[in-house]
């Protein structure tokens, strides 16, 4: 029974994000308007994609990142263009806040000959050369060896760049991201390791799957620090990221950022999330929801009116709905394909 009661607590301590120990930046104006952009650029981009994918447009597998918007939004407000980013197979948000075209996003989730791997990646194996996006990556926990590597290039080449490697709770259980760590500190490699900590590696609950759930801790052994951090508030996900982004590029090594955070959808859109109650997840859209705090402070401490969100949310979805028609015009690719970009 003392088992069980624990358990139940430490449950209870998973769906609750409040009393973080962070702080928040503090927003301008014009930072919260841009933060508000482009979370819901990303959600309406991930609804979208989601309908797509109902309609039969989007073939394979679909991870949404709806709910977990601030936490890319705010590491990219806290580091530089230059800085290298890769992360796993729940990858569009990262995309576009890396400044991806969402034409070209939405054309290689539909397999057509403008995506970004020319229609023959789909939703988990993309890239961005110009955008310092690395991918997209199906293998679980694969990102997180080949972020590392990054790192090491960042360090080789003294450009000052540093990488950010994201992976999810379920992920950093996996035995590459120890082996990760353990050289990433030895030679004091300038990378961020950003747990997305989501509360469910596919359908099971982090107090099911992993003996320590403060992910913050998981660099211990290592000497790396750690922090945990409220994943739905982006001012503190922009706090924590200069933080470890200074932390890397002094030459300090590693730092892993637990980011807590919540995704409303399944884990793909094959799940049917019967593993969470229906009030579990309205509690979170309702009381903690990354884009609703950001409107909630626009209309409530700098004066922006309902007119002016709502003018916000119509170009977003303009641009979203260019990107799927795009997306549904554009042709697929040659058949000649096949034979380029493979090593025989």
């Amino acid at each position: 029974m003392a088992v069980a009661a624990e358990l139940s607590r430490a449950e209870d301590d998973a769906h609750d994000v409040s009393g973080q120990r962070n702080h928040f930046a503090a927003f301008t104006k014009g930072e919260e308007m841009d933060s508000y952009y482009d979370m819901l650029l990303i959600r309406r981009f991930e609804e979208k994609a989601g309908q797509m994918y109902g309609m039969g447009l989007i073939g394979g597998f679909c991870h949404l990142y709806i709910g977990q918007e601030a936490v890319v939004v705010g590491m990219k407000m806290a580091t530089t263009p230059k800085d290298k980013v890769i992360t796993g197979y729940r990858d569009h948000g990262h995309m576009l806040a890396c400044g991806m075209d969402p034409k070209g996003v939405m054309a290689e989730l539909t397999g057509r000959r403008g995506g970004y791997s020319r229609g023959k990646g789909g939703s988990m194996h993309m890239f961005s050369k110009e955008k310092n996006f690395y991918g997209g990556h199906g293998i679980v926990g694969a990102q997180v060896s080949l972020g590392t590597g990054l790192a090491f290039a960042s360090q080789y080449d003294g450009d000052g760049s540093i990488a950010m490697a994201y992976f999810g709770d379920g992920a950093a259980n996996q035995g590459q991201v120890y082996e990760s760590f353990n050289m990433a500190e030895l030679w004091k490699l300038p990378i961020i390791y950003v747990i997305e900590n989501n509360r469910y590696a596919m359908g099971t609950s982090v107090t099911r799957s992993s003996a320590q759930t403060d992910f913050s801790k998981r660099g211990v052994s290592f000497a790396i620090p750690g922090m945990q951090v409220d994943g739905m508030d982006v001012r503190a996900v922009k706090a924590a990221g200069e933080e470890a982004a200074e932390h890397c590029r002094s030459g300090k090594g590693p730092m892993i950022l637990e980011m807590q955070t919540y995704r409303y959808r399944g884990h793909s859109m094959s799940d049917p999330a019967k593993y969470r109650t229906r009030e579990e997840v309205q509690k979170m859209r309702d009381q903690q929801d990354p884009i609703e705090q950001v409107r909630s402070r626009l209309v409530k401490e700098h004066g922006v009116t309902e007119d002016d969100l709502k003018a916000v949310d119509a170009k977003i979805r303009a641009v979203v709905a260019e990107a799927a028609d795009f997306a549904q015009a554009d042709p697929e690719p040659d058949p000649s394909e096949l034979w380029t970009d493979i090593t025989l």
